[in-house]
């Protein structure tokens, strides 16, 4: 008996997506009714078969390479030996070229360029024929499909081998509407004949069943709190290496120094520590978040692609940052002129 090696979805799809009842045989056509409901962005058509390799049996989707962006987002980590751009670009460079699981090529010990035969059911003469594709790349995981096996290719080339272009499933962007009523808009027009779920429902579905809990309030409460530091922090720092000096801004002064001459002095002392502790900060921060997100990697389903980062957070550090510097160098400048005497008394 064959064997078929397949989970749930791994990936969120999109926005929203409408799932087609088995043997539907509804067109990619169908996308611009789909398109003309109030919220939907953009639809993208995609078709879903079960082809056999070798003796195992894997999903297979078909795919629009040139528009299956504008629906539903292609993350690099979901693809190896090229970004997700390149790898689709490559899908559309060859029409009957396939994106083939890690696991399939570790298998049948494939190289990039090797045909691969697989069996599909052909709806003119309902017999299993063979379809040549060629293995251009490695799908890790991709929107609708399951969590292990599975193929991409492109779906033309499917539809004209099998003489069939059912679409199995519809991705659909949302852009700024609410994903939950563009859904339920889209189910009160299908009625029973298709299934619309929603990222958001979705997501209230798999947070349910998981132990979580809201650390926004505590994120804001410790990035508030970091902020305040920087500013204390950076400072003192300085008013206590001036405080220490200050009986040599006041010999300075008293041996007839210029108000010009003293700021350079603090201004240029200011602007080193200022400088250097940022650049320090910016290089320790950005290897602690590479390492940590390295070491997370497996946390993350799918990992990210790259580091997201804070600017707006990171230039209001930097500003109070610089402004608790600049109201320290104020007020030193200030002491050392008006009360020379003073200090030099105290020594």
């Amino acid at each position: 008996m064959p064997s078929r090696r397949s989970t749930g979805s791994s990936v969120p799809a999109s926005d929203a997506r409408m799932t087609e009842a088995p043997g539907a045989g509804v067109g990619p056509g169908a996308a611009r009714a789909l398109a003309s409901v109030p919220g939907v962005k953009a639809v993208e058509p995609i078709q879903h078969r079960f082809a056999y390799v070798g003796a195992d049996l894997q999903d297979l989707y078909g795919v629009r390479t040139s528009t299956i962006a504008n629906a539903t987002k292609l993350q690099n980590a979901y693809f190896q030996g090229g970004t997700a751009r390149d790898l689709m670009r490559r899908l559309g460079n060859q029409p009957g070229g396939i994106l083939l699981s890690a696991e399939t090529v570790k298998d049948f010990q494939l190289q990039s360029g090797d045909t691969v035969r697989l069996r599909l059911r052909d709806v003119r003469s309902t017999r299993l024929v063979t379809v040549p594709f060629r293995y251009v790349g490695v799908a890790k995981e991709f929107p609708t499909a399951p969590r292990d096996s599975f193929l991409v290719a492109n779906a033309d080339y499917v539809a004209t081998r099998t003489g069939n272009d059912a679409v199995g499933v519809f991705l659909l962007d949302t852009g700024t509407a609410s994903p939950c009523q563009v859904a339920a808009r889209l189910q009160a027009r299908l009625g029973t004949s298709a299934t619309v779920t929603d990222i958001t429902s979705t997501r209230k579905v798999v947070g349910s069943s998981l132990t979580a809990v809201d650390l926004s309030g505590l994120t804001r409460v410790e990035l508030g709190f970091a902020i305040a530091l920087a500013a204390a922090s950076t400072g003192l720092v300085l008013a206590l290496g001036f405080a220490e000096r200050r009986h040599t801004f006041a010999i300075a002064t008293a041996l007839g120094a210029k108000p010009r001459q003293l700021g350079g002095f603090v201004w240029s002392e200011a602007s080193f520590v200022v400088t250097g502790g940022l650049l320090a900060g910016a290089i320790a921060g950005a290897a602690l978040a590479s390492m940590l997100t390295k070491v997370l990697t497996g946390v993350f389903d799918p990992p990210p692609a790259a580091l997201s980062v804070p600017w707006a957070y990171l230039a209001t550090v930097a500003s109070v940052a610089v402004l608790g510097v600049a109201v320290t160098c104020v007020g030193t400048i200030r002491r050392a002129r008006t009360a020379p005497v003073t200090a030099l008394r105290e020594l």
